[in-house]
C-alpha cells in the first residue's frame, strides 16, 4: 500500500477527533456507565472498525481488506485478554467507580501513542532487516507456549513493570485520592494523587502487552498503516468493553488456550512466510483467508467451550449443594 501523508494526517485527526469527544463525555460527567450506555458505545465503535475495513477492501482490495480484519479481531481478542490485567489494576490501587473510565481513557491514549511509536520503530526495522520476522515467529510461539502453560494463581496478582515503580519512587504522591485530580498542592508542595499512578500503570502495561500483539499483526500484514488502525481501532472501544464484559471475564476460561492457539498459528505462518521468501520450496505462504478463518473459527469455539464448561460446572456445583442438605423426614400421618 502506498498511502499518502495526508491520508495518515486525515486518520490521525479522525481518531484524536473520536477520542476528544470520548474524553469530553466522560469527563463531563465521571460515573459508573450503564450497560446499556456501554452496550451502545461498543456497537458503535465495532461498527465503525468495519465500516474502516470495508473502505480497505472497496479502495485496497480483498488482500489488505482481509489483513485489516485479520489484525482488528486479534488485536481485539488480545485486548481482551488485556482487560484481566486492567480489573487487577483498578482493585489494587481501590480507584473510585465513578473515576474509573477516565483512568481507563488517558491510559489507553498513552498506550496508543506508545504503540504508535514502536509500530514506526518496528515497521523501519523489518524493512531493513528481513531476519527479524524469524525473531518474532519464534517470540509468538514462546508466548504461545507460555500462555498454554499460564497458572490460574497468577492472575490475582498484578507485578509492578519498571516504569511504575520508577514512578513510585520519584513522584512524591499522596495516600488518598482527591476526586479526578492528577496533581494536588499540600503545605506549598506539589505531590501527585494516586490516579496519575494509576494511569501510568494502565498505559505502561498496555505498552508490554503490545510486546506480544504488535509482532502478532505484523505476521498478518506489513502494512504499517494497517497495523496501526487495527490497533487504534481495538483500542478505542477498550473502556466500554472493560465496563460491558467485565463481569463475564471470569466466564472465558479458555480464553487464554484460544489466544495462544491463534499467536502459535501466526507465529508458525510467519516463519513459513519468511523461508517462502528466502527461497525454500516446501515453506507455504498462508492466504489471508485462511488466516482469517483459523482466528474467528478458533475464537468462537473458545468462547463457547468457556460458556458450556461454567454452566456445567455451575450445575454441578447446584447438584452437589442439593445433594449435601440433609432430607428432611416426613412427619408421620396421624
Amino acid at each position: 500500500m502506498n498511502i499518502p501523508v495526508w491520508v495518515w494526517l486525515v486518520t490521525i485527526a479522525s481518531l484524536t477527533a473520536i477520542i476528544c469527544f470520548d474524553f469530553y463525555l466522560v469527563s463531563r460527567n465521571p460515573r459508573h456507565p450503564s450497560l446499556r450506555e456501554c452496550t451502545i458505545w461498543v456497537c458503535c465503535y465495532v461498527a465503525l472498525a468495519a465500516l474502516f475495513g470495508v473502505g480497505v477492501l472497496v479502495l485496497a482490495g480483498p488482500q489488505h481488506g482481509g489483513e485489516f480484519f485479520a489484525g482488528w479481531i486479534t488485536e481485539y481478542s488480545l485486548s481482551v485478554d488485556n482487560l484481566f490485567v486492567f480489573v487487577i489494576i483498578m482493585s489494587s490501587f481501590a480507584v473510585p467507580r465513578e473515576y474509573r473510565q477516565k483512568v481507563l481513557l488517558i491510559g489507553i491514549v498513552v498506550a496508543l501513542l506508545l504503540r504508535g511509536l514502536f509500530i514506526a520503530v518496528g515497521a523501519e526495522a523489518i524493512t531493513r532487516f528481513d531476519w527479524l520476522f524469524y525473531v518474532f515467529g519464534a517470540f509468538l510461539l514462546y508466548t504461545a507456549w507460555k500462555l498454554l502453560l499460564h497458572k490460574d494463581d497468577d492472575e490475582d496478582e498484578f507485578k509492578e513493570n519498571a516504569v511504575l515503580r520508577s514512578a513510585k519512587k520519584f513522584l512524591p504522591a499522596t495516600d488518598e485520592y482527591n476526586g479526578a485530580k492528577l496533581t494536588i498542592r499540600v503545605d506549598g508542595r506539589r505531590l501527585v494523587t494516586p490516579m496519575l499512578i494509576v494511569m501510568i500503570a494502565i498505559g505502561t502495561t498496555d505498552l508490554l502487552f503490545a510486546l506480544d500483539s504488535i509482532p502478532a499483526i505484523f505476521g498478518l500484514t506489513r502494512e504499517p498503516y494497517l497495523v496501526f488502525t487495527a490497533n487504534a481501532f481495538a483500542l478505542m472501544g477498550l473502556r466500554q468493553l472493560f465496563f460491558l464484559i467485565g463481569g463475564l471475564l471470569d466466564r472465558l476460561v479458555y480464553l487464554s488456550t484460544g489466544l495462544a492457539v491463534v499467536l502459535g498459528f501466526i507465529g508458525l505462518k510467519l516463519i513459513a512466510e519468511t523461508l517462502h521468501h528466502h527461497g525454500v520450496p516446501w515453506a507455504p505462504e498462508v492466504p489471508i483467508l485462511v488466516s482469517l478463518g483459523v482466528i474467528i473459527g478458533t475464537l468462537a469455539i473458545t468462547t463457547i467451550a468457556s460458556l458450556l464448561k461454567v454452566r456445567r460446572d455451575r450445575s454441578r456445583e447446584l447438584d452437589e449443594a442439593a445433594a449435601s442438605r440433609p432430607d428432611v423426614a416426613e412427619a408421620p400421618a396421624d
